[in-house]
């Protein structure tokens, strides 16, 4: 799952990069305009990449992973009412 997660993170930030380079490298030379809107969607990008790459599937278990601190994941597990190895 998380090899999916981060494929998709990086076509879209190919994405944004070819749109900026075409952006400005050819289109601006026909119409200004589109340029400056496709810049706009391309800066739309990022951001949304961010949170596709973020994202937690059903089966993480994010909450289990112990959070490095002995005392704290010794409470945690207690009061879970579990042991761990």
């Amino acid at each position: 799952m998380y090899a999916r997660r981060r494929q998709v993170y990086f076509a879209m930030m190919g994405t944004c990069l070819a749109l900026f380079v075409l952006a400005w490298g050819v289109v601006r030379l026909w119409s200004v305009p589109a340029a400056v809107g496709m810049c706009v969607v391309a800066m739309v990008i990022p951001p949304l990449a961010a949170i596709v790459a973020n994202r937690r599937g059903p089966d993480d278990r994010w909450w289990d992973d112990p959070s490095g601190d002995p005392r704290s994941d010794e409470w945690w597990d207690e009061l879970d009412g579990k042991r761990r190895p």
